[in-house]
């Protein structure tokens, strides 16, 4: 269908619980093919649909050329302790800080025939499930930095040009 627009750091949406897909219908489907277009572009490792302005949970990922997604996704286990990984995000563009994150994820959702699906990986795939799954919860990267580097990136983000 179309690339969508990410909506950035201060736009409500991102702040919001996403709501659960109650029925796959045409909205859905269309919502789909837009998070696996807006996915697809170089550099992008998910995309959650409250990022595109949807406050539905759903997600695509786009990992080592892998590219998908899931609809009503939960983190269902995470193994190992948590630790600081790089990381950034589409809707707080340019930045890069050590969110905490656990080194292995297993995710479960359905796709748009109400099959189940189950995601599970460690490295970029677990940071990017955990990292979009956040999203659906209302929680920014941003969000899971320690203090110290909270205050550092929010103030990087108050100087950014795009805020």
């Amino acid at each position: 269908m179309a690339v969508r627009e990410i909506r950035l750091f201060g736009d409500p949406v991102l702040k919001a619980s996403s709501a659960e897909i109650a029925e796959i219908d045409d909205s859905v489907r269309a919502l789909v093919r837009d998070l696996l277009d807006t996915v697809a572009l170089p550099g992008r490792a998910g995309v959650a649909a409250p990022q595109i302005g949807v406050g539905l949970r759903a997600f695509s990922y786009n990992i080592d050329g892998d590219i998908g997604y899931v609809l009503n996704p939960r983190v269902v286990e995470v193994r190992g302790e948590a630790e600081p990984v790089d990381e950034g995000c589409l809707s707080v563009p340019g930045l890069w800080h050590p969110a905490l994150r656990h080194p292995w994820a297993r995710v479960e959702g359905i796709d748009l025939d109400g099959q189940a699906v189950e995601l599970e990986g460690e490295g970029l795939l677990a940071q990017a499930l955990q990292h979009e799954c956040d999203h659906l919860d209302g929680v920014l990267y941003l969000q899971r930095l320690t203090p110290e580097q909270r205050r550092i990136a929010m103030r990087e983000v108050r100087e950014s040009s795009w805020f």
